[in-house]
């Protein structure tokens, strides 16, 4: 039995919108990178990130001096899931600083990203998910904060 052309271009289209939404569900990313100029000297921002990093409650887990670059971290222990391997949330941000040209005298990268830590035999697990809305809050808060003017004035003394 043979299907009719209309059915075999009906068939063909469902195909094509299926294979689209699949697509589209997909192609999202799962980490959200922010970049912003800075007024402040490279090592200036970089110096006003890191102390940004303990204002908001993030560990850092790394850092290279050199290239202005600093990973920190934060756990959340308060979720929970259904799936007894589940341990905790883990937020992470990326900060890289940069010197640049023009009116900005250095661009600040902040990459947040969201992970699911899980227990499994191999050791603990980590299965990236979008970044939550606290990992965005605290890249934007310190974009905002090591994004200001130096105010030389303020100087005590």
């Amino acid at each position: 039995m043979r299907a009719s052309p209309s059915r075999v271009r009906h068939l063909s289209i469902l195909a094509s919108v299926l294979l689209a939404g699949a697509a589209a569900c997909v192609g999202g990313s799962l980490t959200s990178t922010t970049n912003q100029a800075s007024p402040a000297a490279a090592p200036d921002a970089f110096s006003c990130v890191r102390d940004q990093l303990k204002a908001i409650d993030f560990s850092q887990t790394a850092s290279d001096a050199e290239r202005l670059w600093v990973t920190a971290a934060r756990f959340d222990e308060s979720q929970r899931r259904p799936d007894t391997q589940f341990r905790r949330m883990v937020d992470r941000l990326e900060i890289e600083v940069a010197p640049s040209t023009g009116e900005a005298i250095s661009t600040i990268r902040v990459q947040a990203s969201t992970f699911a830590e899980l227990t499994t035999q191999r050791g603990p697990t980590e299965i990236q998910e979008k970044a939550s809305e606290r990992a965005r809050n605290a890249a934007q808060t310190i974009l905002q904060k090591c994004s200001q003017p130096v105010d030389s004035l303020s100087v005590p003394g």
